[in-house]
């Protein structure tokens, strides 16, 4: 599996804080089967001032940790890119990542508020040539009024990063209803861990990975945990990615009569 979404990097950001939480996290991610992870600290100014050139310095020295170790984990490069004035200026300079020096990079709206013009602003990166990816949109506190939002943004370019753990339930029913309805209903192209310690918020895919099996066949469970990411990966375009699945509803056997035997 690869994981395109995670705060492994040691003291950059609020995730692992030191070498010896990227190592537990890195041996967590390994026995669950991840093999390739994606480094993306946060970039926001004012709080976490990351650019390309730091992020990529502090990969290469961890990834020679783990090379040193025999820990067999390949580490590349994004961030996790909160939606900023001067963002696109930034990824247009190399000052802010994309993912794997791909068109794809991580967009990270706020938790707490919709961002004034959102679609716009998305549409805006989509037409500049680049596919954001869309990060946890089922644990924004503002997706009940908002959900058909995302929806139409997956037709006009934008992709949809579910976390693993939400899917699984770690963050709370709430958040793990809306995971649901981003997977279950084809509006997620990719899972990922969005991890940032090796306890709660840890590096684990294959648990997310199940269940979106069970909702939805073990062919899309593919596609989300490394089907679409290889396709990211070798900078392809997004049409080149397998399609979502088109939602069927209950009564037509769709993913709510599977997880609960229905059909």
């Amino acid at each position: 599996m690869i994981d395109l979404h995670c705060h492994i990097l040691p003291g950059i950001d609020d995730g692992a804080q030191n070498l010896d939480i990227s190592l537990a996290m890195a041996r967590i991610a390994v026995d669950d089967g991840i093999r390739i992870i994606a480094c993306t600290p946060h970039i926001y100014p004012g709080l976490y001032m990351n650019d390309t050139a730091g992020i990529k310095a502090a990969r290469d020295a961890l990834q020679s940790v783990f090379d040193e170790q025999g820990i067999p984990l390949t580490l590349t490069t994004g961030a996790d890119v909160h939606l900023v004035p001067g963002l696109l200026d930034g990824l247009r300079s190399g000052a802010i990542p994309s993912l794997h020096d791909t068109r794809y990079l991580l967009l990270e709206p706020s938790h707490h508020v919709a961002p004034p013009r959102f679609a716009e602003s998305v549409f805006q990166l989509v037409a500049a040539g680049y596919t954001p990816v869309i990060t946890h949109p089922e644990r924004l506190s503002w997706v009940e009024d908002h959900f058909e939002t995302f929806a139409a943004l997956t037709q006009q370019g934008a992709w949809m990063q579910v976390t693993a753990g939400a899917l699984t339930g770690s963050f709370g029913p709430r958040i793990k209803y809306w995971a649901e309805k981003f997977v279950g209903e084809g509006l997620t192209h990719i899972l990922a861990t969005d991890a940032h310690t090796n306890g709660r918020r840890r590096p684990v895919l294959s648990e997310a990975r199940d269940m979106a099996e069970h909702m939805l066949g073990k062919e899309e469970a593919y596609q989300l945990t490394e089907g679409r990411q290889k396709v990211m990966m070798a900078d392809l375009p997004p049409s080149d990615a397998a399609p979502l699945p088109e939602f069927a509803p209950p009564s037509g056997g769709g993913w709510l009569s599977r997880m609960f035997g229905l059909a």
